[in-house]
Formats: C-alpha cells, structure tokens, sequence
C-alpha cells in the first residue's frame, strides 16, 4: 500500500449530519463510535439540540452508539449524558485499543462499528488501523487550536491525493470546496 493510502478515508462526507444512517443500519452495521469536537459540535460546545435529535434518531433506528475522545472526562461526560451516549475519555487516538473498547462496550464486533471524525491523523488511522470502517466529515468550524491548524496542512496533501486517486478511479462521492 502507498504511504499515504493508509490514511485515506474509507468515505468523505460534508457532515456527521449527512450520513445515511438508515443505509448504514440495512448494510447490518450497528455501532457508530464519534469524535467529537468539529465531528459533532463546534471544538469545546456543549451539545446542542441538532446533537441530541441525531444520537435519538439513531437509538430509534436500533445504533449503540460510544463518543471516543482524545478529551478529559469533564469534556466528555456533559457531553455523553446530554446525547445519551457511552463513552472513552482520554482515548489515545490513534491507538487501537479504545477503538476496539468502543465496540466492546456496545456489544458488537469491529465489523459492525462504524468510526464517524473530523481528522485524518487520529481519527480515520485510528478506526482503519482497528479494522472499522470510517467516514470523515469536514471540520465544522475552520477555527481551532495551532497543533490542528498544522495537522490540517498535512491533510491536505492527503486529501489531495485521494480526491485524485478517487478521480481516477471514477469516483466524485466526495465534498467539494476547500478542504
């Protein structure tokens, strides 16, 4: 594999929020695990009613759901009880072993999980280096801290690269715009 094939995502969607989470149920997945911060809320927001209405549909669709955060838990937890969610706190992504804890918790194989972020570094490596299968979502506010305003820069070379490779293969299943 190219170096950088290891870090591409195995879907790109603009948002958490555009996911077909009915399909994702049909195709027999049955775990989603989240990031949170930029995946799912604005970096360091609490969770807002969008949040919660999304974490109800997917209990109503019949998804566990675990948030894996690299985050303490006094991030996590207010944001886990908000959205009714298990979580890892502290999660050490990209390490393996929380992604695995995460299906663990929510009584399913990695086979069925889906991981569901906003970084290519952490995130996606971490859910492809498990064996899960990933999507990453575009950062939901392009503010954030200067250690992932550097780890962006390296993603775009990534991303440049998939979206080429994709193009070759014939695919356009991917979000336009800047990235």
């Amino acid at each position: 594999m190219p170096f950088l094939e290891r870090f591409y995502p195995d879907e790109w969607l603009p948002s958490a929020y555009a996911v077909d989470y009915q399909k994702l149920y049909d195709e027999g997945y049955r775990g989603l695990i989240y990031d949170i911060d930029n995946t799912l809320v604005e970096h360091g927001a609490p969770a807002d009613e969008r949040a919660v209405r999304l974490f109800g549909q997917l209990r109503s669709i019949g998804f566990s759901t675990c948030l894996l955060s690299n985050n303490r838990r006094s991030r996590v937890d207010p944001f886990a009880s908000a959205v009714g969610s298990d979580y890892i706190s502290l999660a050490n992504k990209p390490a393996v072993k929380n992604y695995l804890s995460a299906c663990s918790r929510m009584g399913i194989r990695k086979e069925q999980a889906v991981f569901i972020g906003d970084q290519l570094f952490t995130d996606v490596w971490g859910a492809r280096r498990a064996g899960i299968r990933n999507i990453l979502v575009l950062p939901i506010n392009p503010k954030e801290e200067i250690q992932i305003v550097l780890k962006r820069r390296l993603e775009r070379i990534v991303l440049c690269s998939y979206v080429k490779e994709m193009r070759r293969r014939g695919r356009t299943d991917f979000p336009s715009g800047k990235f």
